[in-house]
């Protein structure tokens, strides 16, 4: 039985329920990453006894699950979007955003679905954009295929700003940093691919590379869609 088919216990004297627990999670989450995040805390964020929470739930998993759930309401999109094209766009988008506002998300992205009234809304928004215009098992790998390119490309754009984070380097302090490195082992003509996109290759911010990248895969999803039958 997963916690959302469990009912909450009755009220006591001091009010308390998952929705209260669940915005203390994210909060500590929020301030210091999910190892901040333990029963304990929550608890005492809430002025209660550690105790109190098992009534909510079981395991510090299932807060887990519970607060990925709440962050999925931030992803469910307020329209129905025109198009299935625009429904991953802008799956995508959303989600890296609530990602950059709650960075510990990308700790539990990828897996195994997640399974609350929200996380299966923004399931059955993407679903229902494409429905029909496939069979089933190529709309299962479209779906999957975007989700995999937007999971990687937010953890590597989360994991870089750890980076500067634990450095205090930025991503341009860090390249002027590594820079005599980087150019003495070109300089010894062992990579010449990697030394022609050091030199004449163009930077661009992780928003315009996670919008152009999104676009390719969805250019190579439309091929598939638009394929006859064989």
């Amino acid at each position: 039985m997963t916690v959302w088919d469990r009912p909450e216990p009755p009220t006591r004297p001091l009010p308390l329920d998952r929705e209260r627990i669940v915005a203390a999670a994210i909060a500590l989450a929020d301030e210091g990453g999910l190892d901040e995040v333990s029963l304990r805390k929550v608890a005492a964020r809430l002025d209660v006894g550690p105790m109190r929470l098992y009534g909510y739930l079981s395991t510090k998993e299932e807060l887990f699950d519970l607060m990925v759930d709440e962050v999925h309401a931030e992803i469910l999109p307020e329209e129905p979007p025109g198009d299935w094209r625009e429904a991953l766009r802008l799956n995508a988008h959303r989600t890296r955003r609530a990602v950059l506002r709650h960075e510990w998300l990308a700790d539990l992205l990828g897996g195994r679905p997640a399974l609350g009234p929200n996380a299966l809304a923004v399931t059955e928004a993407t679903l229902a954009a494409l429905d029909g215009l496939a069979d089933l098992g190529t709309v299962m790998r479209a779906v999957e295929t975007v989700g995999a390119y937007v999971t990687g490309a937010i953890r590597r754009e989360v994991a870089n700003l750890r980076a500067e984070r634990a450095t205090g380097l930025s991503e341009r302090d860090w390249q002027r940093a590594s820079g005599p490195h980087v150019t003495r082992m070109l300089a010894t003509g062992r990579f010449p691919a990697l030394a022609r996109f050091v030199h004449d290759g163009d930077e661009v911010d992780a928003e315009t590379s996670f919008a152009t990248g999104l676009d390719w895969i969805l250019d190579a999803v439309a091929a598939k869609l638009t394929r006859p039958p064989a």
